[in-house]
């Protein structure tokens, strides 16, 4: 399980479009808000390993290439904890 408090100081690309608090800052952009950090964790890594294709893929697979598996479970787990 990833660490919510460094998972804050990670989300510094995540927040143009999902904002601090995971809510989507437009329609296109989902909120993570509150949704299960197992399910943030896989679709993130499946983003990173050009696995998820489609959709918004063109967007999160650049954003999320850089990111380590324990900085996407940090992150996976400070959006579900928002509320």
């Amino acid at each position: 399980a990833g660490d919510a408090a460094a998972g804050e100081d990670k989300i510094g690309t995540c927040v143009a479009c999902h904002g601090t608090d995971g809510q989507g800052l437009a329609p296109i952009y989902p909120n993570l808000t509150g949704q299960s950090a197992t399910y943030l964790e896989s679709s993130i890594k499946a983003y990173r390993d050009g696995q998820r294709k489609g959709g918004n893929a063109a967007l999160m697979t650049p954003m999320a290439q850089g990111l380590s598996d324990e900085d996407i479970a940090d992150i996976a787990a400070y959006y579900s904890s928002q509320e």
